[in-house]
């Protein structure tokens, strides 16, 4: 289980995007497992995370662009890893909009570098691609969206999603099917993609992300202004889709020691983590309880103009609990509790206190 990650202790890792929000939690995480964590990223930005944990000497911490053919094929073979969490990415909507070429670069062809390095290994290694759960072709019609559904977007970034995992199916197909790594013709590299929801939790100082957004309001004494109050996202603490990956990456891992064609079938594809269907709620909801935390008030700021945001959109994850076993552990209020909480503890115990809520969360069993 997660909760124990004795499979992580002494494992290499490689994890771009460490310097980010998910990757620095993850980093974080893995760490606390007793695993030898090797980063590939760009420089973070100036009060991450990252450098709020004092990652850098803890782990190693290499900089590169994972368009970079040559810097990732380098970190790959140098580190010879038996885990890759891959998370580098342009990560926001609207900045997809403004930079159209630099999402589709760093999300598609970065993506296709990472998966062209890992044919160098001629060792066991399980990888998890982190995508998003915006890859769907999102007609906003109420349903659940499951891992067979078509994949599309509107916007850049989403399309950009959807095109990672095009590649990265293609590329296990073509390079490391479970026939051929079980014939002994492939490296054994088992690949799996993770659709995750909107995730919150402390030390996100992203621009054009409601909660940093709501806090930096409340700060100024200002009210939070609201986009798209109306909209429901798939609202989960950051450390939901990590214990989803971790969980995933174990169960590759194991898959591929055992060679077993039949797991490494179930567990090479693609993965939602989410919420429970109650935790599926508006802006509105999570400003609402934002606010009962840190007290303030709220401004509806829609704008016609915008540029177009989903305004529904909900994750089935009965594939993840029944092939993984994983389930969520904090439901929606928890998590905003829990976040919050992050930002309103002394920001020189940042450490201490991640470390905490990671400890905290691991103990609490799925529901």
């Amino acid at each position: 289980m997660v909760t124990e990650g004795r499979v992580f202790s002494g494992k290499r890792i490689l994890l771009t995007g460490h310097t980010g929000f998910k990757g620095s939690w993850l980093a974080e995480w893995l760490l606390s497992l007793g695993a030898e964590v090797h980063g590939l990223s760009l420089p973070p930005d100036p009060g991450a995370l990252f450098d709020q944990l004092g990652l850098a000497p803890r782990m190693e911490h290499r900089l590169g662009d994972v368009r970079d053919e040559a810097a990732v094929a380098a970190c790959v073979r140098d580190v010879q890893p038996d885990f890759v969490f891959h998370l580098a990415a342009q990560a926001l909507v609207r900045r997809s909009y403004v930079d159209p070429l630099e999402t589709f670069t760093t999300n598609v062809t970065g993506t296709a570098q990472v998966l062209a390095a890992l044919r160098s290994l001629t060792k066991p290694c399980a990888v998890v691609i982190v995508t998003s759960d915006k890859c769907y072709a999102n007609h906003e019609a109420g349903r659940l969206y499951r891992e067979g559904d078509a994949l599309g977007g509107r916007d850049p970034y989403s399309a950009s999603k959807a095109a990672a995992e095009l590649v990265t199916a293609s590329w296990r197909d073509s390079f490391f099917s479970v026939d051929k790594i079980i014939a002994g013709l492939v490296p054994p590299v088992g690949i799996s993609t993770a659709r995750a929801g909107n995730v919150i939790g402390g030390g996100d100082w992203a621009l054009d992300r409601i909660v940093p957004d709501s806090l930096r309001a409340l700060a100024a004494q200002q009210p939070i202004r609201v986009r798209n109050p109306a909209a429901i996202r798939p609202w989960q603490h950051v450390l939901e889709p990590l214990g989803g990956y971790l969980r995933l990456a174990e169960e590759i891992y194991a898959a591929l020691l055992g060679r077993s064609a039949a797991r490494l079938g179930e567990v090479c594809g693609a993965f939602n983590f989410g919420p429970a269907p109650a935790d599926h709620r508006t802006v509105r909801d999570l400003v609402g309880e934002i606010l009962k935390h840190a007290p303030g008030a709220w401004a509806d700021a829609a704008d016609a103009s915008a540029p177009h945001e989903a305004k529904l959109l909900h994750l089935a994850t009965d594939k993840a609990r029944a092939v993984l076993g994983w389930a969520p552990r904090w439901g929606f209020e928890t998590a905003v509790a829990h976040t919050i909480a992050w930002y309103q503890a002394p920001a020189t115990g940042a450490g201490a206190f991640t470390q905490r809520q990671i400890q905290a969360f691991a103990q609490i069993s799925p529901a």
